[in-house]
């Protein structure tokens, strides 16, 4: 039962700073539409910022580090409170974090405000303090199953030096590969998360008995992301070898395949909330499949396929996930605004323009990138509309949180 003191004591704190949610997901969100918005306009030669790295790899770097890592923190600093029962962190502490986030993001724009190293400290140091507000509590009560996820922070802050080093040492460290491991390493978080939650969700919403899991496929599903992640992460050890890489990309999405076949998709059709996280996981097996066919044809530009992963798979599930998260926190029925089946319907339109189009109208391809952006921009916007003021006041129910 909710102590008054309790109450007393949380109305006291701003409500964007009163779990890690809020400012997260209302920021991450924005700076989605900021980032690809800057990145189009270097593009087409129509912005004077020289960034960090280069155009190139800020891009690469803060889809992953800038956006997906804030999304990342949001969701695991509240998801903590729930499985272990200790408050999360909040007020003062919460603001340190955001702040820890966002200077580096405005000193990667514009490196010489800082200087390079501490831009680049600062942006290191991120991911391991979520990692210690993570851990602390999980220690605490000895609840190890969830610690495995303060390891993954720690490798995702190793691909960030290795995105640093990428620029110094260019001859040992590859800016793409380092970037492709990040992008394996969000897939392989994702895949956990949403094999614990997918099947519970699918059955509440669907009012269906939940599939239980299979061990061994549950296992596969998430070991095949890991070897492919471990396999770019070593990219400086150990030569690459594309048919083996694609090799395991095909064999990864045949088990993510079975996994989200199992969980029968189809009978999500009439909740968005759902049909949105089952279409997520489909692009995820789309990317994969995708992604690995291309390492054995000379026609098709691997690159381009990323985006199967990185939009449909990594945006339509973090959109999907912080729509739900966002409701569920805030007090309020799992029922989204009918326009945010539009957003969710845009990323993915956004995923097959961007990733197939390029294919076959190379002669359009800034057009292409316009009109991926552009429902891009939709998509995560109509999220801010209609969440900002959720993130932004207290819960309806006057609960914590």
């Amino acid at each position: 039962m909710m102590q008054i003191t309790d109450l007393q004591k949380e109305q006291k704190i701003l409500p964007l700073l009163r779990l890690g949610f809020r400012p997260f997901f209302l920021f991450g969100a924005a700076f989605a539409v900021i980032a690809i918005f800057i990145w189009l306009l270097m593009l087409q030669g129509k912005s004077d910022f020289t960034p960090f790295g280069g155009g190139y790899w800020w891009h690469l770097h803060e889809m992953i580090f800038g956006f997906a890592s804030a999304i990342i923190a949001g969701f695991l600093l509240t998801a903590v409170q729930n499985w272990t029962g200790i408050p999360g962190i909040q007020n003062k502490s919460l603001l340190f974090l955001v702040l820890l986030w966002f200077i580096p993001r405005i000193a990667l724009i514009q490196p010489n405000l800082l200087g390079e190293n501490i831009t680049m400290l600062l942006d290191i140091a991120f991911l391991p303090a979520v990692a210690v507000f993570l851990g602390k509590p999980i220690i605490k009560i000895k609840q190890y199953r969830n610690l495995f996820f303060v390891p993954l922070l720690m490798l995702f802050t190793l691909v960030n030096i290795e995105f640093y080093l990428a620029l110094m040492s260019p001859e040992n460290f590859s800016v793409q590969l380092s970037a492709y491991a990040g992008v394996m390493l969000i897939t392989l978080l994702m895949s956990v998360m949403v094999g614990r939650v997918g099947p519970m969700f699918t059955a509440n919403g669907t009012q269906t008995t939940k599939v239980t899991n299979i061990a061994w496929l549950d296992k596969a599903t998430n070991g095949s992301l890991a070897l492919i992640t471990f396999y770019l992460i070593l990219h400086p050890l150990v030569a690459i070898n594309l048919q083996v890489l694609g090799s395991l990309f095909i064999l990864a999405a045949m088990f993510q395949a079975i996994r989200i076949a199992r969980w029968r998709p189809w009978i999500t059709i009439k909740v968005p909330l759902l049909w949105s996280l089952h279409l997520a996981v489909i692009f995820i097996v789309l990317g994969l499949f995708f992604i690995g066919y291309s390492y054995f044809s000379a026609e098709l530009s691997t690159s381009h396929l990323w985006h199967l992963l990185t939009i449909g798979g990594m945006g339509g599930l973090i959109l999907a996930m912080i729509s739900r998260v966002s409701l569920g926190h805030t007090g309020r029925s799992l029922q989204p605004s009918k326009t945010m089946s539009l957003a969710f319907l845009f990323i993915f339109i956004a995923a097959i323009i961007r990733s197939f189009l390029p294919l076959i109208f190379p002669e359009s391809i800034m057009s292409i990138y316009q009109a991926s952006a552009g429902l891009w921009y939709f998509s995560f916007g109509i999220f801010i509309f209609h969440y900002a003021p959720m993130l932004l006041k207290g819960r309806l129910d006057g609960r914590p949180g």
